[in-house]
C-alpha cells in the first residue's frame, strides 16, 4: 500500500488528541471515522472539531466551504467494527494506559481488514509492546502528534522492533499529506525524541530548585530569556500538566534506570493534586496568585550551562543508541517544543568538552546517576568535534541550477533560480520571529546575492503557512529591555540591515502569507513590491507593548500609504486584512493563499528579466528624491543620459524593432 491507496482513516479516541488528529486528517481530504466508547464522548469530540473549523474560517485560514467539506468528511461512531471495517489506516489515541490500549488492540485486530496499518499516538509507551498486542506487528508503528495537532507541525514516526520499512514510509507520507513534518525515530526508546530531551531537562530544573541551588524564577528566567525557549521550563510543565510529565519520567526511570530518577518536587506536587493550569495550581499558582510571572533579568549563566550539559548528554544517548540522527533531533525539538535552535546546535556552540566537564564535576560532587556522561558525548568531546563533525553547524546548500553556493544559515534558507534569489525566513516553529542571528544572516545573504551577477531580483518569503513574521523574537531580544544603549543599537541594526533592500540595486518582492506584524511588517515595508494572500494580517503592533516601530516604519510607511494612514496604523496598533492594505496602497496584489508562491515568483522572474542598469538607477533616483526632489531629479537626468552608452539600450531598441523579447545582460 502507498499513500495514493489511503482514502479512509479511523481515529480511535475523541479526546483532546483524537479529535485534533481527526480534524487534521479531514482537512487533508481523507474520510475520517472518529470513534469513542460512549456517544457523549464522540459527540463532544465532533463538536470540538466543528468549533475549531469555524474558528479557522473566521480567521480566513479556510473558506466556509472548505470548513464545511472537512466536517462532512468526519463520521462520529461508537461501534468499533463500523469505524474500522473499511479503514486503510487506524490511528489510536486512547488514554496513555497500557491496559486500555491492550483492550483496544484486541478488538481492533478482529475487525480491521488485513491491509490496514495500525499507528499509535502514544507519547511514551513502547511501540514494540503495543505492536505485540496486535496480529500485525510488522505493520504497526508510532505516529506521535503534538498538542494541538491542528497547529503543531511535528509528527514523530516511531519504529517498533518488527515494523517494516513500507509501514514507516507510508505513515511518513500520511503525515506529509496532512501538512505535517514527519521525523523518523529509528528505534523504539522511551520518550522517543522530544520527550527524551525535554522531560529530563524539566527534571533537572526541578532538582535544582529542590536542592536549593536555584529558584523557580531563576530557572525560568534562564530558560526563557537566556536560552530563548518559548516558555520557562516550569511554566511549560504547568501548561502540559505535572501528571503528564511525571508519568513520562516514571516510564523512563523504569526502562532506562536511575539517571531518570524523578525529582521529589514533581512527585510531591502531583500527589497533592497540584497538576498545573488545569487544577489552578502547579509550580505556579493560577487561582490566588499571578501565575507564571517570569522576570527577564534573573537568568544565570551557571544554570544555563548545567541545563545545556544535561540536554547534550541526553542527545548523545539518542545518537549513540541509534534512535535518531542529529539533524532529526534538532528539527524535532524546534518543531515540537519551539526551541529557537536545536539542542544539537546549542550543545555544539557551548563546546562539548566544557559540557562534559560540568557533568563530571556534578557526578563527583553528588554521585547522581543523571550526571554520568554518555560514552558518545565523551568521545565527541575528546575528538574535538561536535555532533555534526569538524564543521559542526554547517549546512551548505546548493542552488537550483546546481551551483554550490555554500549557504550556511540556521534561520534562513536561500536558493537562486532563473535569476531570482529567494530568501526565506525559516523559523516557522516560532512564527518566523526575528532574532539578531537572523538579522546577521539576512545581511550576509542579501550582500552575497547582490554581489552575484547571476542574481537579477530578490524574492522574500517565509516558511510555514501561519505567519510571514510576527516581529522581533521576544525571548532573544529581552536582554535589551531596560537598557537605553542596547535598545537603541537593536533599532539601528535592524534599520541598517533591512534598509539594504531599499538601497540595493536589485528589485525586491515580498510574498506575505499569514501574520505580518511589528518588525515583520517593517521588513516587508523595505521591499519594492508586496504580494499578499487574502488571509494575511498586517499591523504595527508595537504600541500594545509600550514600544514604537524601531526598524524604519515611522519613515517608510508614510511614504507608501501617506502620513495619515501611517499614523492610523501605528497609533491604533490594529490589525488590517490584505484587502484593506491593498486599498491603502501598501500591498500591490492580493491573491488566494494557494497562489501566493507562484504569483510572487512569477513577478520576481519578470523583474529579473528587466534591464538591470535602469532598475538600479531608478531605485537610486527614487530613494534620493524622497529626501530632496531637486537632487532626485538631477540623478534621474544624469542616469537617463548614462543609459545612452549601454549595450542594454541597444538590445531593448533592437528587440522592440524586431518584435521579440529583449535579453538584457546588464552591460
Amino acid at each position: 500500500m502507498d499513500i495514493d491507496d489511503v482514502n479512509a482513516v479511523a481515529v480511535l479516541g475523541a479526546g483532546t488528541m483524537g479529535h485534533g488528529i481527526a480534524e487534521v486528517a479531514a482537512l487533508a481530504g481523507f474520510d475520517v471515522a472518529l470513534r469513542d466508547v460512549e456517544e457523549e464522548f464522540v459527540q463532544s469530540g465532533y463538536e470540538r472539531i466543528e468549533w475549531s473549523l469555524d474558528k479557522l474560517a473566521e480567521k480566513d485560514r479556510l473558506t466556509d466551504e472548505e470548513a464545511a467539506a472537512a466536517l462532512d468528511r468526519v463520521t462520529p461512531l461508537v461501534d468499533l467494527e463500523a469505524a474500522v471495517g473499511d479503514a486503510d489506516v487506524v490511528i489510536e489515541a486512547v488514554p496513555e494506559r497500557m491496559e486500555v490500549k491492550r483492550d483496544v488492540y484486541a478488538d481492533l485486530s478482529a475487525h480491521a481488514p488485513d491491509r490496514t496499518i495500525f499507528a499509535s499516538n502514544t507519547s511514551s509507551l513502547s511501540i514494540t509492546a503495543l505492536a505485540a498486542e496486535t496480529d500485525r506487528p510488522e505493520r504497526f508503528c508510532g505516529m506521535h502528534f503534538f498538542n494541538p495537532p491542528v497547529r503543531m507541525d511535528l509528527v514523530e514516526v516511531v519504529a517498533g522492533d518488527e515494523t517494516n520499512e513500507e509501514t514507516l514510509e507510508l505513515i511518513e507520507d500520511l503525515a506529509d499529506a496532512m501538512g505535517k513534518t514527519p521525523i523518523r525515530v529509528e528505534k523504539d526508546s522511551p520518550g522517543f525524541v522530544v520527550n527524551r530531551v525535554l522531560v529530563p531537562l524539566i527534571n533537572e530544573a526541578a532538582w535544582m530548585v529542590h536542592e536549593g541551588e536555584a529558584t523557580v524564577a531563576e530557572v525560568d528566567s534562564t530558560t526563557k530569556y537566556r536560552m530563548g525557549l518559548p516558555m520557562g521550563l516550569f511554566e511549560l510543565t504547568d501548561q502540559v500538566g505535572l501528571d503528564v510529565g511525571a508519568a513520562v519520567l516514571e516510564h523512563m526511570h523504569d526502562e532506562l534506570g536511575d539517571a531518570f530518577e524523578p525529582c521529589p518536587l514533581l512527585e510531591d506536587r502531583v500527589e497533592a493534586g497540584d497538576l498545573g493550569r488545569k487544577t489552578g495550581a502547579g509550580v505556579y499558582d493560577y487561582e490566588d496568585g499571578e501565575g507564571a510571572q517570569i522576570p527577564p533579568d534573573e537568568g544565570r549563566e551557571d544554570v544555563e550551562r548545567r541545563l545545556v550539559a544535561v540536554m547534550a548528554n541526553n542527545v548523545a544517548g539518542l545518537v549513540g543508541g541509534g534512535v535518531a540522527d542529529p539533524d532529526a533531533i534538532d528539527r524535532a525539538l524546534k518543531l515540537g517544543a519551539g526551541f529557537p535552535d536545536g539542542p544539537v546546535r546549542m550543545a555544539d556552540e557551548a563546546a562539548l568538552a566544557d559540557l562534559v566537564a560540568v557533568l563530571d564535576e556534578r557526578r563527583e560532587a553528588t554521585g547522581a546517576a543523571r550526571y554520568e556522561v554518555e560514552p558518545t558525548l565523551r568521545e565527541l568531546a575528546e575528538s574535538g568535534e561536535g555532533f555534526r563533525g569538524a564543521d559542526a553547524g554547517a549546512d551548505a546548500g546548493t542552488a537550483a541550477d546546481g551551483t554550490d553556493e555554500g549557504w550556511d544559515y540556521e534561520a534562513l534558507t536561500v536558493e537562486r533560480e532563473d535569476g531570482v534569489g529567494t530568501i526565506t525566513l525559516d523559523r516557522p516553529h516560532r512564527l518566523n520571529a526575528i532574532t539578531m542571528e537572523l538579522v546577521d544572516e539576512f545581511e550576509d545573504a542579501l550582500d552575497r546575492l547582490v554581489e552575484d551577477d547571476r542574481t537579477r531580483a530578490v524574492l522574500l518569503t517565509a516558511a510555514g503557512d501561519r505567519a510571514f513574521s510576527v516581529g522581533a523574537d521576544a525571548q532573544s531580544t529581552a536582554g535589551a529591555i531596560g537598557s537605553t544603549v542596547e535598545l537603541t543599537e537593536l533599532s539601528k541594526r535592524g534599520q541598517e540591515v533591512f534598509g539594504r533592500m531599499e538601497e540595493c540595486p536589485l528589485p525586491v518582492v515580498a510574498a506575505v502569507d499569514g501574520f505580518c506584524l511589528g518588525g515583520g511588517m517593517e521588513v516587508v515595508t523595505c521591499a519594492d513590491l508586496r504580494v499578499a494572500s487574502r488571509r494575511s494580517e498586517f499591523g504595527q503592533t508595537e504600541f500594545d507593548l509600550g514600544l514604537m516601530p524601531g526598524w524604519g516604519a515611522t519613515q517608510r510607511l508614510q511614504r507608501i500609504v501617506g502620513a495619515g494612514r501611517a499614523k492610523e496604523i501605528i497609533f491604533t496598533a490594529d490589525r488590517y486584512d490584505a484587502e484593506t492594505m491593498y486599498e491603502y496602497g501598501f500591498v500591490n496584489e492580493v491573491v488566494d493563499a494557494d497562489e501566493i508562491e507562484a504569483v510572487a515568483r512569477d513577478l520576481a522572474r519578470d523583474l529579473a528579466a528587466g534591464p538591470p542598469i535602469p532598475t538600479r538607477l531608478t531605485k537610486r533616483a527614487m530613494l534620493r528624491g524622497w529626501d530632496d526632489l531637486d537632487a532626485g531629479l538631477e540623478i534621474e537626468s544624469q542616469s537617463f543620459g548614462h543609459l545612452a552608452a549601454t549595450d542594454d539600450l541597444m538590445e531593448g531598441i533592437s528587440a522592440f524593432m524586431g518584435d521579440r523579447e529583449p535579453e538584457f545582460e546588464g552591460e
